[in-house]
């Protein structure tokens, strides 16, 4: 989708909104890392995002490939930076047709920097010279199936001296086909506010965009404001000096800047902002908190996934629970198939799922994992971690990159009690008995709804404890299992292939949603994946190693277990009462 039209209906609403900006890390984990991020800052509910662009080497593929993704995976639109300085048209055209066939379908046209950071710049060389260049080439040749995105300079492009020099060729941009304007950040609200003014009094109708960013640290700081010849009210100076050394204090204060600039703004009647994150998200987050910019549940959460934007997934809305926190995982095993679930899973998958991703695992070098994870030796060391996890101690295991979601709080420390048995629990959701849609921890979809979850568990146990587990179910009719071993041994109650809806949503005039299911297939092809965590944990510790040893033998011999209790009318905690007595629990410490 164009982010003009979604603009344009904000602004109609008038409702503030706000967009995020990247750029692409030079190392594969910093990519890795950079994607985690922007799933955790979708949750903050941006119109868009748009990642920077540099041509040469794997630049400009792997933006590509962060815009791409984050519509197909996360579901935000993605605008794409592209320069045109000392390219030709053979360049440019390759590059916008990978974008169209990717469905990125927004692009902010810039001038750019030279390849090799020369400082001169000569319009002689190569077939474009400026921005407006390529704002016509993307029109002539591509009509209006892209929306495009130019910048704009409060300060001047090299000073303040060109101001209406700039406004000027904005203007030229806007009558070549520009629709939205991003502005370079800014610190100086009244300048600004006297700038767009300029532009409107100029003729420029489209939307502006100012650019904010929040102060990270006082180097930093300087360095950027003295290289964009930025100009800084002497109060922010005067109040940065006595922290200048305290990088915490200058984040916060930077913060405090961002919240006074864009209250101004919201006072001035500007409702979209858009923040240079520089790759961090505390200060963004911290901004739009502070201002109770908070989305509504219905705007983050239309399912209880990131429904994607890819053109050929319109329409999925049912996906299994294994995925739920490694949608990259499983986007990319089911990017072949024809057809996507709507409304109903298939009873049979065709193609089947594709190959899982290696390499993903555990992103952690050696020393980091070492550092996060210590070096477990025994079983009851890997179950102190997991409890560890369980009670917001550890911010990550290998199966899971985030802290507990909010809806397992309540659950917090009957997870923690069954970890300290020896089950090891890698996923989970409470049971919800009808939640509205605008729960805050339960809800999802339109608005005016109720949601219902099914209490469902999956684990890795020994075969000890799994043959306990078992003799135990076949006392409760209405609870479902799985269990599997890494070479495919599998173990279940189930009569029947058909899956089991864990997740739906009755909503006003339309049919209920089922948006999470258990089912056997998917859980075979998610089985080789988690098993693999183990293997690629123990890799990070040397082969002949206690450390090494006890996982890779931990992953050879136990169970990857799924329980699901169908009764949801049932309270969350009672699905653990199943594990009362069983396992091998670890003494109070």
């Amino acid at each position: 989708m164009k982010i003009i039209d979604k603009i344009n209906k904000a602004l109609e609403d008038d409702r503030c909104f706000w967009s995020f900006e990247y750029f692409p890390p030079k190392t594969q984990q910093g990519v890795m890392n950079l994607y985690d991020r922007i799933e955790r800052m979708c949750n903050l509910g941006p119109l868009f995002i748009d990642v920077t662009w540099r041509w040469g080497g794997k630049s400009s593929d792997l933006t590509l490939e962060l815009c791409s993704n984050s519509q197909t995976v996360y579901g935000v639109e993605a605008n794409m930076h592209m320069t045109c300085t000392n390219t030709n048209f053979g360049l440019i055209k390759s590059a916008l047709e990978k974008a169209k066939d990717q469905g990125v379908q927004n692009i902010l046209a810039l001038r750019g920097d030279l390849p090799d950071d020369t400082v001169e710049f000569d319009p002689s060389v190569g077939e474009f010279k400026y921005a407006i260049d390529l704002v016509r080439y993307i029109r002539k040749t591509y009509g209006d199936y892209f929306c495009i995105s130019v910048a704009g300079y409060p300060e001047g492009c090299v000073g303040p001296e060109d101001i209406d020099r700039d406004i000027q060729h904005l203007k030229e941009k806007q009558d070549a086909g520009a629709d939205i304007v991003v502005t370079q950040l800014f610190y100086d609200v009244d300048n600004y506010l006297v700038w767009v003014d300029k532009c409107r009094a100029a003729g420029i109708t489209i939307p502006i965009l100012p650019g904010i960013m929040p102060i990270q640290n006082y180097g930093g700081f300087k360095r950027m404001t003295d290289l964009c010849r930025i100009s800084v009210p002497q109060e922010i100076w005067d109040r940065l000096e006595p922290i200048k050394d305290d990088d915490r204090a200058v984040k916060d204060y930077g913060i405090e800047v961002a919240v006074d600039m864009i209250k101004r703004l919201r006072a001035a009647g500007v409702r979209g902002f858009h923040f240079y994150t520089i790759n961090l998200e505390r200060s963004t987050r911290m901004v739009l908190e502070k201002l109770q910019l908070v989305p509504t549940v219905h705007e983050v959460r239309p399912l209880p996934w990131s429904p994607s934007l890819s053109e050929k997934r319109a329409g999925e809305n049912v996906r299994p629970i294994f995925w739920r926190n490694h949608a990259r995982s499983y986007i990319k095993r089911t990017e072949l198939w024809d057809e996507f679930p709507n409304g109903r899973w298939g009873d049979a998958r065709s193609p089947a799922y594709g190959e899982m991703v290696h390499g993903e695992q555990v992103r952690l070098t050696a020393d980091q994992a070492a550092k996060k994870w210590g070096h477990p030796e025994t079983v009851d060391d890997v179950k102190r971690l997991f409890m560890r996890y369980c009670e917001g101690q550890l911010d990550s295991l290998p199966w899971s990159e985030t802290p507990l979601q909010p809806e397992s709080q309540d659950i917090q420390r009957s997870l923690s009690r069954i970890n300290s048995q020896g089950f090891l629990t890698i996923n989970s959701q409470p049971s919800c008995n009808g939640a509205p849609s605008s729960d805050k921890v339960h809800g999802w979809g339109p608005s005016n709804g109720f949601v219902y979850k099914k209490a469902y568990l999956e684990f890795f146990a020994s075969p000890e404890n799994v043959k306990a587990l078992l003799a135990r179910l076949e006392g409760n009719p209405t609870v479902t299992y799985y269990a599997v071993t890494k070479s495919g041994e599998l173990l279940t109650n189930c009569v029947e292939d058909s899956p089991n809806a864990v997740t739906w949503g009755v909503f006003p005039g339309k049919e209920i949603l089922q948006p999470t299911i258990v089912e056997r297939v998917s859980f075979l092809a998610w089985k080789d994946e988690a098993f693999e965590f183990w293997s690629a944990w123990a890799r990070a510790y040397a082969r002949d190693s206690a450390s090494a040893d006890l996982l890779g033998g931990v992953s050879d011999s136990w169970y990857l277990m799924n329980i699901v209790e169908n009764n949801f009318q049932k309270s969350p905690g009672s699905i653990f009462e199943l594990f009362d007595g069983l396992g091998q629990p670890l003494d109070a410490e």
